[in-house]
């Protein structure tokens, strides 16, 4: 019987690349959008009987609550939940205003630990289940300009090693995936020259890509039920 993820963000080039290396490996899988329903589309065009979308603003709790909703009108078994739907606001702390501050924290952390919560009862009544938090390396040690973003992701480790230890004795598996710096459009903002500088640091000699963190996601889904509780980082050296 295939597998069943929920993949939050698949309109996202991580999240695009999360669901489409899934379905290759004969998952069925569910991903959420917010805005960019092209993107999504075009997976249900190349699978139309494993990829299903949702429309959902993660930074509105009601909105989480409907991808429960459809998951149990559809009957869906759900064996696997991908928190990888996030945002970045790069500027000063002293220029971040509330509003700013709630969508961050609403769309990065709120939405993640409220789904797992709302999925937890599907996962304990099929007796297993597996939980994957995209996370990044500036929730490890920070970064200049980009404070309110690092504190998202500082707290999805946190959540990360906290619930595992949770959900453990009920054999459902959390780990998490702190990207380095990945060729997304979130990175958008940086010019070939930053791009080229930043390449020199890492030893591995160059950015990230979303297949090196879809990879990854798989990786640890094959990983067995033993490993839980894990901050597992992709940067190609570069915080080592």
């Amino acid at each position: 019987m295939k597998k069943t993820a929920i993949v939050t963000g698949a309109s996202g080039d991580i999240g695009y690349a999360i669901c489409e290396n899934l379905l290759n490996h004969n998952y069925i899988v569910i991903g959420t959008y917010f805005k960019n329903e092209r993107t999504v589309s075009k997976l249900k065009k190349k699978w139309k009987d494993s990829f299903y979308y949702i429309k959902c603003d993660l930074s509105n709790i009601n909105s989480i609550k409907a991808i429960v909703d459809f998951i149990t009108k559809e009957q869906f078994k759900i064996d696997v939940l991908i928190n990888n739907a996030g945002m970045s606001i790069v500027g000063l702390v002293q220029d971040l205003s509330l509003e700013q501050w709630n969508e961050i924290w609403n769309t990065n952390v709120t939405s993640a630990v409220f789904l797992s919560k709302l999925l937890i009862p599907h996962f304990l009544h099929n007796g297993c289940g597996k939980i994957i938090n995209i996370s990044s390396v500036w929730g490890n040690c920070g970064a200049s300009c980009e404070v309110a973003y690092s504190t998202t992701k500082g707290a999805i480790n946190t959540f990360t090693k906290a619930l595992a230890k949770e959900l453990a004795p009920s054999n459902i598996q959390v780990n998490a995936i702190s990207c380095g710096i990945i060729d997304t459009k979130m990175n958008g903002h940086l010019s070939k020259s930053d791009i080229d500088s930043i390449a020199e640091e890492i030893p591995c000699g160059r950015i990230g890509t979303v297949e090196d963190i879809s990879k990854a996601v798989y990786a640890i889904l094959a990983a067995g039920n033993y490993m839980t509780g894990q901050i597992i980082t992709v940067d190609g050296g570069w915080t080592v």
